[in-house]
């Protein structure tokens, strides 16, 4: 097992792609984050790509993706932002040291944390021969069936107005809406790594995806005052396979305490269930009201995924 930094000008996006589905057909969970996903292919994420290139006599090679070099047969591939790496190797290909390989070369790149995503057995195992600590958990909650029908059925106060970024509801240009909408984000994750912090151009780039769709992030205003203001916002997501997902929902401080955070989950299911019988979402563990609130609405856990920070 060697570094270097060349690599084969024809391992591609596609041939990454391809084998991050193996890993998922063969673990049963996606190995990596949409953020990786998206990395791949936009250079403005910022992300720092490692290669693992399995050569024709057995060897192993770890490479930066933008060198250029001899053909290989891709076997791993990492991507570091900052202090985080996430990491993938073909399932055909393990225990080769293949993923020790990457996380040494990810560590000298200046990569911390290393997200396992499902938290699965062999993740642990490596954490603990890299004597990793768990510093992060981040929980999927869902809510199936007649569950979920019942936590959709909750009605908005007097004198809030339900509207999308689609169709506002109320009288303000699309700049204004927009405006707000960051505003509520930025004070209801001011403390958040990636959600927090947001301006016009990182909001622009999460809207930037082939599943967004403007109808699904709905607004709710306070409509009590001169001027309508929004009190908070439902983003959702529709996969693929059908599922709904509580994309991010956001409160501003004002609201806070009011309850119009549970009516406000609720609209977002009420608009999901009309075409699914399955609702998750994401929930840093640590946020113990927010489990808590959503476990009363029916949500169960049923995947977890952790960063360890290695030592």
């Amino acid at each position: 097992m060697t570094d270097t930094d060349n690599t084969d000008d024809a391992t591609t996006t596609e041939t990454i792609m391809e084998l991050i589905e193996k890993a998922a057909a063969v673990d049963g969970i996606p190995p990596v984050s949409e953020h990786f996903l998206r990395g791949l292919a936009d250079s403005s994420f910022g992300h720092h790509h490692l290669l693992a290139l399995a050569g024709s006599d057995g060897t192993v090679t770890v490479c930066d993706s933008d060198a250029a070099g001899h053909p290989a047969t891709l076997a791993g591939v990492a991507a570091i932002h900052g202090n985080q790496c996430e990491m993938v190797v073909d399932p055909a290909k393990r225990r080769r040291g293949i993923g020790a390989a990457l996380a040494r070369r990810a560590r000298r790149a200046g990569a911390t944390d290393f997200w396992a995503h499902g938290d699965l057995p062999a993740a642990q195992a490596a954490a603990t021969a890299w004597s990793g600590t768990p510093v992060r958990q981040l929980l999927v909650m869902e809510i199936t069936g007649e569950e979920l029908h019942t936590a959709a059925s909750a009605a908005l106060p007097p004198g809030v107005l339900l509207g999308s970024l689609d169709n506002p509801g109320v009288d303000l240009d699309s700049a204004a809406v927009r405006s707000q909408w960051l505003e509520v984000n930025n004070q209801a994750f001011s403390w958040h790594p990636e959600q927090g912090g947001w301006d016009a151009a990182r909001l622009e780039e999460a809207t930037a995806t082939d599943w967004f769709d403007p109808a699904g992030v709905l607004f709710v205003w306070d409509t009590t005052g001169l001027d309508p203001v929004l009190a908070g916002f439902h983003w959702t997501k529709k996969h693929p396979d059908g599922t709904g997902e509580i994309y991010v929902v956001g409160l501003a401080d004002r609201y806070r305490g009011t309850g119009l955070g549970g009516a406000l989950i609720s609209c977002g299911l009420s608009y999901l269930a009309a075409e699914t019988n399955r609702v998750i979402l994401y929930v840093e563990a640590d946020n113990k009201a927010a489990v808590a609130a959503y476990r009363r609405l029916g949500f169960d856990v049923c995947q977890r995924h952790v960063v360890y920070r290695l030592g």
